[in-house]
């Protein structure tokens, strides 16, 4: 999080950070953010926020402000962006390495291995609901557009 906060401030950018621990504690949190005041939200890769993907899209999509979350499964939820690794591919990382080990390996002979891919996935309709409009550059980059 130190990292974040010196390339914010590297580049003129106030971060703010909200935190929740649990589902009354984020709803708390929702309600606490001045979103007229947010110009963008990035969104945390926690598993409270991928349980409650939905109830955090719906802040979002009413504050009418962009924001970026971490996994694509989100999009479901209707989130304006994601960027980051498939869930998907990680749980495969996952149960290749539980594999190896109901087979006999040791945990401590198994290589580390972090993901390699990063996924961009843009959402062209609720960039229009929210009156934003995605550079073409960015739709040029990013893995996947909805329309």
């Amino acid at each position: 999080m130190d990292l974040l906060y010196s390339f914010a401030r590297a580049a003129g950018v106030k971060v703010e950070t909200f935190n929740a621990k649990n589902s009354a504690e984020l709803e708390a949190q929702l309600h606490a953010i001045p979103w007229k005041e947010l110009d963008a939200l990035l969104v945390g890769a926690d598993s409270l926020l991928i349980v409650e993907g939905a109830k955090v899209a719906r802040a979002v999509r009413l504050a009418k402000r962009p924001a970026v979350f971490p996994w694509s499964e989100q999009h479901v939820h209707g989130v304006l962006m994601s960027y980051g690794p498939n869930l998907k591919g990680l749980f495969r990382l996952a149960a290749d390495c539980v594999d190896k080990i109901m087979k006999g390996s040791k945990p401590s002979e198994l290589p580390v291995q972090q993901v390699s891919k990063f996924e961009l996935i843009i959402d062209s309709r609720v960039a229009k609901s929210i009156g934003i409009r995605i550079p073409g550059a960015m739709r040029y980059r990013a893995d996947e557009v909805i329309r």
